[in-house]
């Protein structure tokens, strides 16, 4: 009698995804510290370039690649879409044999905090595993140029395995709660991290601007966080009629209250839940009930 080959590998799956694209050094060192651990089945499905800022932007009109990408240890691929585009596709059974019970993007190449969630691509990745009922977590580390180095992302993935490894045994005990993802900050001395700190989203956000340019103006790379890293070049492919302008960083952003951003500069690796929702404050609630009343009031008796 033929015997029948049994899949025996019982380890949670976590899908990892990212918006500096799949070569960028913090993707690539998480998944070296999660395979080498051998506790989970580590799938990857990440953009084939760096798709850094673009939110939850999707694609929509045309089809995208997936092609097939030889990581150690896992089953991977690059994908020519945004990061929301990768996770929806990395979970929806289409390109893996079955759902993940995590996802997780990052590590990104500078913080998110405060505002700047609203743009980054890297906690976008999350979130629309959230959308679809899936858990997640988006990382980002707190690059500094002249004080980071590689080195640092293998410090903070092994810095969140505690959380990752919680997570997965809450969502195996059914106990995760179901109505917001992690968005996890790693500081920028992560070897003398002074510990977690559960936080809430802060209001702080670089101030930027525009400045005219030349095809020949030095530039900066722009981090998903819209910080600046210097001493890079600004790609311009234009013709002569054209006027080329480039965002500047006017001012850097400020926040005093006990939020995600002021712990990160304190040196906590901060964990913030999000949520889908950017509800308004209460009282603006309580102000434009009223003002709503007086511009959609309909007309007195004696007006008609």
């Amino acid at each position: 009698m033929e015997a029948t080959i049994v899949d025996t590998d019982s380890r949670p799956t976590i899908m990892i995804t990212n918006d500096d694209g799949i070569d960028a050094p913090g993707i690539r060192a998480l998944v070296r510290v999660l395979v080498s651990t051998k506790l989970y089945n580590v799938q990857v499905c990440a953009p084939d370039s760096e798709k850094s800022a673009v939110s939850q932007s999707i694609t929509w009109r045309h089809p995208i690649s997936a092609k097939r990408v030889d990581i150690e240890g896992t089953t991977s691929y690059a994908v020519s879409g945004t990061p929301a585009d990768c996770t929806s596709l990395g979970i929806s059974g289409t390109l893996f044999p079955s759902k993940p019970d995590l996802v997780v993007s990052g590590i990104n190449m500078g913080s998110n905090c405060g505002y700047h969630v609203v743009y980054s691509g890297t906690v976008a990745g999350a979130r629309e595993a959230f959308f679809n009922g899936i858990p997640s977590v988006s990382l980002s580390y707190d690059w500094v140029g002249g004080r980071s180095n590689i080195n640092d992302y293998t410090l903070a993935a092994e810095a969140c395995l505690p959380i990752i490894s919680a997570i997965l045994a809450d969502v195996k005990a059914q106990t995760f709660p179901q109505n917001c993802f992690l968005n996890i900050d790693f500081p920028t001395d992560i070897a003398n991290h002074r510990g977690y700190k559960l936080t809430k989203q802060g209001r702080c956000m670089y101030k930027l601007g525009w400045r005219r340019v030349t095809s020949d103006s030095p530039g900066g790379k722009m981090l998903s966080t819209m910080t600046m890293e210097p001493a890079s070049s600004v790609e311009c492919n234009t013709s002569n009629e054209s006027e080329l302008f480039t965002r500047q960083v006017i001012s850097p952003p400020v926040d005093d209250e006990d939020t995600d951003y002021k712990y990160l500069r304190e040196g906590y690796i901060t964990v913030t839940p999000l949520a889908a929702l950017s509800r308004a404050e209460v009282d603006c609630e309580n102000i434009l009930e009223a003002w709503l009343l007086g511009v959609v009031a309909p007309p007195s008796a004696s007006a008609l």
